[in-house]
C-alpha cells in the first residue's frame, strides 16, 4: 500500500484518538488525512457529495471541541466571563494534573466565581456540574464525530 495512503488513514484514526485525548487537535487531524488522500488520488477520492460530508463532520466536531465547555456554562448561568476564565484554568492544570485538571480547573473556578457573584452553594455547585457535564459531553460527541469520519471514509473508498 502505498506510503500516503497509509498515513491519510494514520491521520484518520489519530484524529479519533486525539479527539479524547487533550491537547491533540482530533477533528483537524481528521480533516488533514480525508484532504490529504483527496490531493493524493488527484482530487477523484472520495467524490464531491463525500468530501463535503466528511468536511461538514468535521466542522462539527470542531465546534464541540472549542465551544462545547463554553456554551454549557453559558446555559447553566455562568456569565462568558466565568466560562472564559474557567478554560483558561482548566487548561492550565492540565499540566499540572493530567486531563483530571481541566475537570477540577473548570468546576472549581466556576463554583467560586458562580458562589462569590449569587452566595448561593446550590446555584454554583449547579453551574460547576452543568459545564463539567457539557465538556464531558463535548468531548464524547468529538469521538464519535471523528471516529464516523473514519468509518465513512472506509466505505467511501
Amino acid at each position: 500500500m502505498d506510503t500516503v495512503i497509509l498515513l491519510a488513514f494514520g491521520l484518520l484514526i489519530l484524529g479519533v484518538v486525539g479527539s479524547a485525548v487533550p491537547l491533540l487537535p482530533g477533528a483537524p487531524t481528521s480533516l488533514a488525512g480525508v484532504y490529504l488522500y483527496w490531493w493524493h488520488s488527484g482530487y477523484a477520492e472520495p467524490g464531491v457529495l463525500a468530501l463535503i460530508g466528511l468536511t461538514v463532520l468535521g466542522l462539527t466536531a470542531m465546534t464541540f471541541d472549542y465551544l462545547g465547555g463554553a456554551v454549557a456554562a453559558k446555559a447553566s448561568g455562568a456569565s462568558w466571563e466565568v466560562s472564559a476564565l474557567a478554560g483558561l484554568v482548566g487548561f492550565a492544570l492540565l499540566f499540572v494534573l493530567g486531563p483530571l485538571g481541566i475537570f477540577l480547573g473548570v468546576a472549581g473556578t466556576v463554583f467560586a466565581f458562580e458562589y462569590r457573584k449569587h452566595e448561593d452553594v446550590d446555584q454554583s455547585v449547579r453551574a460547576a456540574v452543568y459545564t463539567t457535564i457539557g465538556i464531558l459531553a463535548s468531548a464524547v460527541m468529538q469521538v464519535l464525530l471523528t471516529a464516523s469520519m473514519l468509518v465513512a471514509f472506509i466505505l467511501v473508498i
